[in-house]
């Protein structure tokens, strides 16, 4: 059969234009924890997720409860499809020792599509019945951290659940947070290998307070102490996929975040580059 000229430029602009989407695709993605717009509503939410260009969005129980009625959930959900934005995620979910009120929290992820939930369960004996949903649902946990003093605080920590769990639970490595604890975030990110499945986009400072104790305080992505020039050459060699949602603990930046997510957008271009 005869191909124009016409036909084959079209056909190789198409197969340049695949590939170049799927090259896109395959590093890390920018996304939104909705930690950072906690004091808006749920319709707020996806206003300001369009408005900056973000399309992967991990919610709060705050914008998205698992405990709603499954139409409340569908409702959202088609919010969400109409506006090009995917819920590709949820936490930090609250988890307990009664597996059918954990199984909630599993249902709801099927009903939504989500394919990670972001744990943190303060009883270790949780786990068990986590890893046997886990497995029914083919549902991944990932394992939060906060500061050193928290349940998984130290990476060594994180470590061992991972050592003798299903190869579905994993990480949500706070690079804030790893950071205030004394870590470097590109070391800790290369120790858990490729158990590591989300991680929350923000940065932190350690100073002294009035009592002369340290505190964590966020600052804007990539003016604190965090490593991000070895985490994204790390994330790079790796050829890590998922996705680094900003996020803020700070109440000033929460109260209005257009400005700290504007910033982290750019940020992130120039990193992933």
């Amino acid at each position: 059969m005869k191909i124009t000229r016409t036909a084959f430029l079209l056909s190789l602009l198409l197969t340049c234009a695949a590939a170049f989407a799927g090259a896109a695709e395959s590093g890390p993605k920018l996304g939104l924890q909705t930690w950072t717009c906690r004091n808006m509503s749920f319709d707020e939410v996806v206003t300001f997720a369009g408005k900056h260009g973000i399309k992967y969005v991990q919610f709060i129980a705050k914008h998205m409860d698992p405990m709603d009625p499954p139409a409340e959930t569908l409702r959202k959900k088609a919010i969400l499809d109409r506006n090009g934005l995917v819920a590709y995620t949820f936490g930090v979910a609250g988890t307990s020792l009664d597996k059918e009120k954990n199984r909630k929290l599993f249902e709801f992820a099927k009903l939504m599509g989500i394919k990670v939930i972001v744990v943190e369960p303060k009883n270790q004996a949780e786990w068990d019945n986590l890893e046997q949903l886990v497995k029914e649902y083919d549902i991944k946990l990932a394992i939060h951290n906060h500061g050193r003093t928290s349940v998984y605080g130290e990476p060594e920590t994180v470590k061992k659940v991972l050592a003798s769990r299903d190869k579905r639970i994993g990480v949500c490595l706070d690079i804030g947070w790893v950071t205030a604890a004394g870590f470097d975030a590109a070391e800790t990110f290369k120790g858990y290998g490729d158990r590591v499945y989300d991680m929350h986009f923000k940065d932190k400072v350690v100073q002294k307070g009035p009592d002369g104790k340290d505190v964590a305080v966020d600052t804007e992505i990539g003016k604190g102490s965090a490593n991000y020039t070895a985490l994204f050459a790390a994330i790079k060699k790796s050829g890590w996929s998922g996705v680094l949602a900003i996020e803020t603990d700070s109440k000033a930046f929460a109260e209005d975040p257009n400005r700290l997510v504007a910033e982290a957008k750019t940020f992130f271009g120039k990193s992933v580059k």
